[in-house]
């Protein structure tokens, strides 16, 4: 062995899954950063840290191996819940930056996920990849007191350990109610090297530290690394006579949107300022309710995004606006969201009894993505056979009596 080789302090870092996007989005949506975490910016911090801590030169600090450990929901669940690509993403950028990732099943115990057995994993694979592959630095990304052990265990085998530790609160704006997350001060006791990350990231003359800034991912790099889908206009030149009925095929309330009669391959042909939208004409979903405006619970409807809070936000939709919270976005994220976007949802009852939007999501071309239920109805002047819901002032009327 060459004397590079006994001077390289070798870095093992381990991620407690939950723990680590716990801290993110509090930096995404509740901080003034307004930006998650970047995996490549903290394992460039702990390089720093660690060799500040060794007295040593930076160069000779890397990290040789990382592991992520989290519960996860089954491909179905998270497909159903439209995070199955959301965690596709993340798994890609664990990749690109060398960490290997680790996952048990997260268990439905009446209704709510629960993450079993994750921390017990991380204790046991950290030793023994510690022993195996002979770490001189182990860095944990946690702030159980559980983890108290395998501190215990690295420190006999002449390991020093560092755990970066976040000690944060805010007051969620929708409940009114103070959150608070705080590190085990027995583990802070234990390590070698307790970081405090809140006071590095909120120190002022920090501020200008790239290392400090590069924890975070850059919103301009982010936003030009999603792809974007334009909208894509078709001009014509003829305008036909508008169609004032309601498809029978389709059950969808129409607008005040001209249509083109083209039923082609389930596709409905709108015009709007000398534009054609093609749009997809859904599959009717089972009636699970109607909202307050009589839209059926399920249905996908286009709105635009009212306001915007920290995490969360309302969609207009009279005589009220509909709550959604930042996990029920599924091809967006909430940071890129502005008042006035148009936005598409669905309506479910939520917890308090109360109408909630979840799906909710940019199109992806406005033009020619979905067929949606307006939300100002107008009435059905001519007749057909089935009848037509009419609106007035929220309440629900069909052949003149009240629902």
């Amino acid at each position: 062995m060459n004397i590079s080789d006994n001077r390289l302090t070798r870095i093992g870092v381990f991620y407690d899954g939950n723990y680590f996007f716990h801290v993110s989005n509090y930096y995404n949506y509740e901080h003034p950063r307004r930006a998650r975490l970047s995996i490549a910016g903290l394992h460039e911090f702990v390089r720093r840290e660690v060799a500040k801590a060794e007295n040593t030169d930076m160069k000779l600090c890397q990290v040789v191996d990382a592991h992520y450990f989290r519960g996860r929901l089954s491909s179905y669940e998270a497909d159903e819940q439209n995070k199955l690509l959301s965690e596709r993403i993340f798994d890609d950028i664990l990749m690109n930056e060398g960490v290997v990732t680790h996952y048990l099943p997260l268990r439905n115990r009446d209704g709510k996920y629960e993450e079993k057995g994750i921390d017990v994993w991380l204790a046991l694979e950290s030793y023994e990849l510690s022993i195996n592959k002979q770490f001189n630095i182990v860095v944990l990304i946690a702030s159980d007191g559980d983890y108290m052990p395998l501190i215990r265990k690295l420190n006999t085998l002449g390991i020093r350990v560092m755990v970066l530790a976040w000690d944060f609160e805010y007051t969620d704006d929708r409940t009114g109610r103070l959150k608070k997350t705080t590190t085990s001060i027995e583990l802070l006791r234990e390590v070698t090297y307790p970081i405090l990350m809140q006071e590095i990231i909120d120190n002022k003359v920090m501020r200008t530290d790239p290392i400090i800034n590069n924890l975070f991912v850059h919103r301009e790099l982010y936003q030009s690394t999603r792809p974007r889908v334009e909208p894509v206009h078709t001009p014509i030149s003829v305008i036909p006579t508008a169609v004032n009925h309601l498809n029978q095929t389709t059950n969808v309330i129409p607008t005040n949107t001209n249509v083109i009669t083209n039923n082609t391959n389930g596709v409905t042909n709108h015009v709007n300022n000398g534009f054609v939208k093609n749009e997809i004409v859904p599959i009717p979903l089972p009636n699970t309710g109607f909202s307050v405006n009589g839209h059926e619970h399920g249905t996908v409807i286009r709105s635009s995004v009212h306001s915007l809070k920290n995490g969360y936000g309302f969609i207009t939709y009279p005589p009220n606006n509909l709550f959604f919270h930042w996990r029920n976005l599924s091809n967006c994220d909430f940071n890129d969201l502005k008042e006035g976007d148009s936005i598409e949802f669905k309506i479910k009852r939520g917890e308090k009894g109360d109408d909630v939007a979840y799906d909710v999501m940019r199109p992806a071309d406005p033009f020619a993505n979905h067929i949606v239920q307006d939300i100002t109805p107008i009435q059905n002047n001519t007749p057909t056979q089935i009848p037509t819901p009419v609106y007035n002032n929220g309440v629900v009327l069909e052949n003149g009596v009240q629902h």
